[in-house]
């Protein structure tokens, strides 16, 4: 379901929005970009979660490894 919301945006990103969305509404390219962003964000906290668990147990993997 969609919801109709307003949003304010910089005239000079609207712009590029105009340019990019070749083929797309506004509103199709700006959730799409948010989709994209909003994924980006899950992969950062994962690989934010996987570096501590290395952290963690770097000294131990360290020392199977040698």
């Amino acid at each position: 379901m969609k919801t109709k919301t307003s949003i304010t945006l910089s005239e000079d990103v609207l712009a590029v929005v105009d340019q990019r969305a070749t083929g797309k509404s506004r509103s199709e390219f700006i959730e799409t970009a948010l989709w994209s962003y909003i994924a980006q964000l899950a992969r950062n906290e994962q690989n934010t979660r996987d570096l501590d668990i290395l952290n963690r147990n770097a000294d131990r993997l360290n020392q199977e490894a040698a």
